[in-house]
């Protein structure tokens, strides 16, 4: 249990910084308009009789704006690689040279921006839910150090570091607003 304000708010920090760590990586993951490695991250594919990550079976990379150039490691894997690739509901349909597939990345179109969009709300979300959930963690820590009988903390400290949690709070939930606003104007630009 932190015994200052200081202390309190560098774990709370800690914690909403890995929130908006995790809200940046799902935006990542979210096609806007260029090819990026990010794209493939949640594609597993069924090798050597396990389901993988493409990570550990392939290498990721850019070879255009619009095209993501996937090298396979072991060619006994690289029906499965495109397989996974096909199904993984991302709309790509990858073309096998050898050991490399080619993705190119279809245009995208209105309605399949919208849904995008519609997903950054629900990561931002998402986001917004777990930086208030360190928020409860910090006010029920406060609230125990007020009842504590060995160092106990008096009501107006309580009120104070009551006060700069949900400033902290606050501070993070506009943080998390204007990575949405980034991520849906690059979403949206054409």
């Amino acid at each position: 249990m932190p015994a200052d304000l200081k202390a309190l708010k560098q774990d709370l920090t800690r914690r909403m910084d890995g929130a908006i760590e995790m809200l940046k990586k799902e935006f990542s993951g979210l096609r806007a308009g260029r090819a990026s490695p990010a794209l493939l991250e949640p594609v597993r594919v069924e090798a050597y009789g396990q389901e993988q990550p493409l990570s550990q079976v392939a290498n990721v990379s850019v070879s255009g704006p619009a095209m993501l150039s996937v090298q396979v490691w072991d060619k006994s894997v690289v029906k499965a690689v495109e397989v996974a690739i096909r199904d993984s509901g991302l709309g790509l349909n990858p073309q096998t040279e050898g050991q490399t597939l080619r993705v190119p990345l279809p245009p995208l179109t209105q309605e399949r921006r919208n849904e995008l969009i519609k997903a950054a709300h629900k990561y931002a979300e998402g986001a917004k839910v777990a930086v208030r959930g360190v928020r409860r963690d910090g006010m029920e820590q406060i609230k125990a150090q007020e009842k504590d009988k060995k160092a106990p903390i008096s009501q107006d400290d309580a009120k104070h570091w009551s006060d700069e949690v949900q400033k902290l709070t606050d501070q993070y939930i506009k943080l998390v607003d204007q990575t949405l606003t980034e991520k849906e104007k690059d979403i949206r630009q054409v």
